[in-house]
């Protein structure tokens, strides 16, 4: 087995029927999922969706050991980028990363389109087109060559990752046919089409269809396709999981590579027992993710800590009393017709406009307009008050 070029050598492509651990972990997924959105205003939905993005872009290149520092990427949305070649260059693939997925969740994209090569293409193409020429060089660690990644592109040639050995770049094709007809969620039932996202993960990573940013396209196809079967949503990440555990992900991916174990491990080619680790490990990853944003955006919890994050900052004079109330109403409620802050603050017209002029300048609210409702804004600075342990330390 040498040389990877029939695509039955990456059976099986779904983990074997009635495998009660995976079954159990779907269904809990699928429920735990359901009233994640439901819970606040469709507007605070929206600016939590934007914070996640940025999580989940933190999280994913992370993963690939590129750390970019939270106020950084935030920064990047700005278009305030550093003079440092390198730190620039972290950046605006920070910017890569939270673009594309901001197109995943702004599209209807069928379930059926997700497993597609030309889904997959179409993500990369996207993603990599964005990036600075610096992170487009991969450098051959056995050769030496340096070869430019293409967006969009199947790579030309032939890859050792880690102790894999990736199939043939000729055969590539070939591969992505099997993928597309093997998680077809047409032919799936419902519990096996969650399970399908995460064994779907792990092969996309085992093909290695490109020369390179198979890490963060595997993570968005994910985030895509649990969005497509109407689990996943802009609330939450997979990623934030994987990363938090990011050893064992690593090595659960290891596994589901290696070859079959004797006749008691499957009929395919691939381990079977390595292929429903990881997708428990996956899943598992996933239900803990929906939980704890579940746990972090319980209304009353949430207002709890946005009024104690308030009372600090009016104690320093640094917000003025009121403030509290105009972002309660606008986190519960939507947006706030800037008329309503004298009746929401309970104060005169003029105070109230001193308080939202304050709240703006603390980039707490936004508007399109200088007329327009007051909209919530969730600027870093406020993440560890509001979000704790949303990032690391």
């Amino acid at each position: 087995m040498d040389l990877l070029d029939n695509p039955r050598l990456m059976e099986p492509l779904l983990p074997s029927e009635g495998t009660k651990v995976l079954e159990n972990l779907a269904v809990e997924l699928v429920s735990a999922a359901a009233g994640l959105a439901g819970k606040l205003s469709e507007d605070t939905v929206r600016a939590v969706s934007g914070l996640v993005r940025s999580m989940n872009c933190y999280y994913s290149n992370l993963i690939e050991g590129h750390q970019t520092h939270p106020v950084d990427i935030e920064r990047a949305l700005k278009g305030d980028y550093s003079r440092e070649p390198h730190k620039r260059d972290l950046q605006l693939e920070a910017f890569a990363h939270i673009e594309v997925q901001t197109m995943i969740d702004s599209q209807t994209i069928s379930a059926l389109d997700i497993p597609r090569a030309d889904f997959i293409i179409w993500l990369h193409r996207e993603f990599c087109s964005r990036l600075p020429g610096e992170l487009l060089k991969n450098r051959d660690p056995k050769t030496g060559k340096e070869v430019v990644v293409v967006p969009g592109e199947f790579r030309r040639d032939e890859v050792l990752v880690g102790a894999h050995l990736a199939p043939v770049a000729s055969e590539l094709s070939s591969f992505m046919r099997l993928f597309e007809e093997r998680y077809n969620v047409d032919r799936l039932s419902r519990v096996t089409q969650i399970i399908a996202v995460a064994a779907s993960h792990h092969r996309l990573l085992w093909i290695h269809p490109f020369l390179d940013g198979n890490g963060r396209v595997a993570r968005l196809f994910s985030h895509a396709f649990l969005k497509g079967l109407g689990v996943g949503n802009a609330l939450w990440s997979v990623s934030r999981g994987l990363a938090r555990n990011v050893t064992e992900y690593k090595s659960r991916l290891a596994e589901a590579d290696r070859w079959r174990d004797g006749d008691t491990d499957g009929r395919g080619s691939l381990s079977q027992r390595g292929l429903i680790a990881f997708c428990e490990f996956f899943l598992a990853a996933c239900v803990d993710q929906v939980r704890f944003m579940d746990q972090l955006l319980e209304p009353a919890g949430f207002l709890d800590r946005v009024r104690r994050y308030c009372a600090e900052q009016i104690e320093r004079k640094a917000m003025p009393k009121g403030a509290f109330e105009v972002l309660r109403e606008v986190i519960l409620f939507g947006p706030l017709p800037r008329a309503k802050a004298t009746e929401v603050t309970g104060y005169k017209e003029r105070q109230a406009r001193s308080i939202v002029s304050r709240l703006i300048e603390l980039e707490l609210l936004t508007a399109d307009s200088p007329r327009a409702p007051l909209r919530l804004h969730i600027p870093h600075a406020v993440v560890s008050a509001w979000f704790p342990r949303l990032y690391p330390g």
